[in-house]
């Protein structure tokens, strides 16, 4: 059963769980971590084996007479995939899995949400650079679509910034949580 109180004189409404209800949300939220674990698993050992494919194309290519310098530009634009793949697998293990309790307050989800972005900012820009440095070797017309990424990361940074911003306003705004 679900039983909602307003507070006098607030904008504020608790709602409390009582019975068999508690018991069904805390099912929930177990098999929610135990699912938020298995993937964030699986990202780690999809990483690795990234990892592993772009260690053994490059010693293939230095094996094969193919040209040493593609296969590492290849195989550091996989390693920066897979460092990404690594920071989200490492996010939800730390946020959904490890973490105790959900976000209280709009300063903890401002800096979760600014943390995930980043490192998803800095993989766009790092892929980008990978490409850049494949196509200016090769071909100057491949460089439009580094130009784009770059162009894209650029955007990406300043919506941030402007999140940022706006979010920090809003936190003035609001009342101090409660502990």
């Amino acid at each position: 059963m679900i039983e909602v109180h307003e507070q006098p004189n607030s904008n504020i409404v608790e709602m409390t769980v009582s019975g068999s209800m508690k018991g069904l949300t805390s099912t929930y939220h177990l098999l929610t971590r135990i699912l938020y674990g298995i993937a964030s698993l699986a990202l780690t050992a999809i990483s690795l084996a990234m990892i592993g494919v772009a260690g053994f194309d490059v010693w293939h290519a230095a094996d094969a007479s193919e040209p040493l310098k593609y296969a590492m530009l290849d195989g550091i634009g996989l390693v920066v995939v897979s460092l990404a793949v690594f920071d989200v697998a490492k996010y939800l293990m730390e946020e959904e899995v490890l973490r105790d309790r959900e976000l209280r307050s709009a300063t903890e989800a401002r800096e979760t949400l600014t943390k995930f972005f980043v490192i998803i900012i800095i993989a766009v820009t790092l892929e980008a650079l990978i490409f850049v440095l494949g196509a200016a070797s090769k071909n100057l017309s491949l460089l439009v679509y580094p130009a784009i990424l770059f162009g894209v990361s650029s955007l990406m940074m300043v919506s941030l910034a402007l999140y940022l911003r706006l979010s920090s306003h809003a936190e003035e705004r609001l009342p101090a949580p409660e502990d």
